[in-house]
């Protein structure tokens, strides 16, 4: 019975993100997949404006982000991404990071939550960054390079770091994190800080986004940004009837779902 009810709720999740392909416990498989959530699955805050609680619990994350096609962030979104590679076969580890500043540094322990997963190799997967790498990255040295960006992992004696560099512009660190394996229930602290506190990113501001095959949209408190191989649309959001149509129209969100 429950081989039955796991095997649906994978097959739920495939319909989800319109995944009809492989399915062993592959780097094919686990490419595929990561790249169709991606395309499928936007990353977005919205809940947290609506006074609505995060809660880290797959079938509540399975309920929002499949059932009723939502998005959400990182601890969501990563959280039912190791949970359905889980069910298929794959070994995967939850891992904390520290998100990196603007202004240099990084954030706290659990300040982002990525994803280990044991082939062969070990690599990062992460679906929950927002603007993040379309495919898995292998968790080696060396220049990794995606759709006209250069990655690199780079270690110190605490941590790893994951770098990018984007065409014609300088190499900068995205979060650095480290190996050690974490359970969901361990993010609960900053989950809660991340939706409640007035310091967050995620409660000063709106943000819904979503990769594309050949760009990425976004939309950012009132602007619309659509950006196409490289090129910049951006256009001002008039009032939350144009923003809740905008919701719809390019996130496949009905926030009253």
């Amino acid at each position: 019975m429950e081989s039955e009810e796991t095997n649906a709720n994978v097959d739920r999740y495939f319909q989800r993100i319109d995944y009809s392909g492989p399915t062993a416990p592959t780097l094919e498989t686990l490419s595929a997949l990561h790249q169709a959530h991606l395309l499928a699955v936007p990353f977005e805050n919205l809940d947290i404006h609506l006074g609505r609680a995060i809660v880290l619990d797959e079938v509540a994350l399975s309920n929002k982000i499949v059932e009723r096609r939502r998005g959400g962030f990182c601890y969501e979104l990563n959280g039912l991404f190791a949970a359905q590679l889980r069910a298929l076969g794959f070994r995967v580890a939850l891992l904390s990071a520290g998100v990196a500043h603007a202004e240099g540094g990084f954030g706290p322990e659990f300040d982002h939550l990525l994803l280990a997963v044991d082939l062969q190799e070990r690599w990062l997967a992460d679906v929950g960054f927002g603007d993040s790498f379309l495919k898995p990255l292998r968790l080696a040295t060396g220049e990794q390079v995606q759709g006209g960006r250069v990655y690199r992992v780079d270690w110190n004696e605490e941590h790893c770091i994951l770098l990018r560099r984007e065409a014609g512009a300088g190499e900068e660190a995205m979060y650095r994190f480290t190996l050690d394996p974490h359970e969901l229930t361990d993010f609960t602290g900053m989950c809660r800080y991340q939706q409640s506190s007035p310091q967050s990113h995620f409660t000063q501001h709106r943000v819904c986004t979503r990769m594309t095959t050949r760009g990425q949209v976004t939309l950012s408190d009132t602007r619309l940004i659509v950006t196409t191989d490289g090129q910049r649309d951006e256009q001002q959001i008039a009032d939350e009837q144009e923003y809740t149509a905008a919701l719809r129209k390019y996130f496949d969100i009905d926030l009253e779902r």
